[in-house]
C-alpha cells in the first residue's frame, strides 16, 4: 500500500469526494489546496497544506516523503487565458518538476474529456489515445498537461498516468452524464489501480464508469487493473431524455463546444 499520497486541489469537488475513499490503513493523505481545507475528522490520517501549485518552493516541500501524487489542482472551469496558463499549465509543470526534484516517481494527472471536446462522438468506444481536439482554453490546458506528463515520463523515467475524467459527481446530473459519469467510488478504484500498477510508464486512460451508454474505451484502465462497479443507467429515470439535436449529442465536450464558452471572443470584447 502506498504510504503517503499528496493530493493537490484537495478542497475541490473531486478532491472532497476522494478524500474519504482513499483513506486506507496507515496511509497518510497530504491534502494541498490554495483554499482552506476542512480539518481532520475523527480518525483521519491527514496532513493539511495551504499552498498554490504554482509555488515551486512550497510544492517541493509538499513532495517530501511522498510516494505518489494525485494532481487535481487548477481551474476546473473555463477561464481567461492568463489564468489558465498560470494555474493549469504552469501549475502542472511545477507539480511534475517538484516531484522530479524530490524523487517522487508516480504522478496521476486529472486530465479531462475537454482535451478532446471537439471530437464528434459516435455510439461505441472512443479510444484512450484520441488525438487532442480541445474545446476551450481549459481543454488546451489538459492537452498541455498530458504532453508534460509524457515528457517527464520519457525523459526522467517517472510513471505518469493522465486520466481523462468524464463527469465525477455523486450521481449524473443530465442525460449526457449517463454516458460520461464516473462514480466517486469508481474514481477511487481507478486511482488505486493507477497507483498500484507496476511500471506503467506514461498512459492516457478514460475516467468513466462502465456505463451502459458510455462513449469511451476502458481498455487502458482495465489493463491497469481498474474494475468499475457502477453504471449511470441506475439514474436514467431521474434525468430528462437526451435531445438528439443538442451539442451534448454531437460532440464529446457537449455544451462546452457552444458559444457560451467562447472565452477568446469575450476577452476581445466582441
Amino acid at each position: 500500500m502506498t504510504a503517503r499520497i499528496l493530493i493537490t486541489g484537495a478542497a475541490g469537488g473531486l478532491g472532497t469526494l476522494l478524500r474519504p475513499r482513499l483513506a486506507e490503513g496507515d496511509r497518510v493523505l497530504r491534502l494541498l489546496d490554495i483554499a482552506e481545507i476542512p480539518a481532520a475528522g475523527d480518525g483521519e490520517n491527514v496532513e493539511l497544506v495551504q499552498a498554490s501549485v504554482t509555488d515551486m518552493a512550497a510544492m517541493e516541500a509538499a513532495m517530501s516523503e511522498v510516494d505518489a501524487v494525485v494532481h487535481l489542482g487548477g481551474h476546473s472551469l473555463e477561464q481567461p487565458w492568463a489564468q489558465i496558463l498560470d494555474v493549469n499549465i504552469n501549475g502542472t509543470h511545477v507539480v511534475l518538476e517538484a516531484a522530479r526534484r524530490q524523487g517522487v516517481k508516480r504522478v496521476l494527472l486529472a486530465s479531462s474529456n475537454h482535451a478532446v471536446g471537439y471530437v464528434q462522438r459516435a455510439d461505441g468506444n472512443a479510444d484512450d489515445y484520441l488525438f487532442p481536439k480541445p474545446d476551450t482554453y481549459y481543454g488546451v490546458s489538459k492537452v498541455a498537461m498530458e504532453a508534460l506528463g509524457s515528457l517527464y515520463s520519457d525523459r526522467y523515467g517517472m510513471d505518469v498516468i493522465a486520466i481523462r475524467i468524464g463527469s465525477c459527481f455523486e450521481k449524473p446530473k443530465d442525460a449526457r452524464m449517463l454516458s460520461t459519469w464516473l462514480s466517486p467510488d469508481d474514481a477511487a478504484r481507478l486511482v488505486e489501480a493507477c497507483i498500484a500498477a507496476p511500471n506503467p510508464g506514461f498512459r492516457v486512460v478514460w475516467g468513466v464508469s462502465d456505463n451502459t451508454r458510455r462513449w469511451f474505451s476502458l481498455d487502458e484502465a482495465y489493463a491497469l487493473g481498474y474494475e468499475s462497479k457502477d453504471d449511470a443507467e441506475a439514474f436514467a429515470s431521474e434525468v430528462d431524455a437526451p435531445d438528439p439535436e443538442s451539442l451534448a449529442q454531437k460532440y464529446v465536450g457537449g455544451a462546452w463546444c457552444g458559444p457560451y464558452f467562447d472565452t477568446a471572443v469575450k476577452e476581445a470584447g466582441q
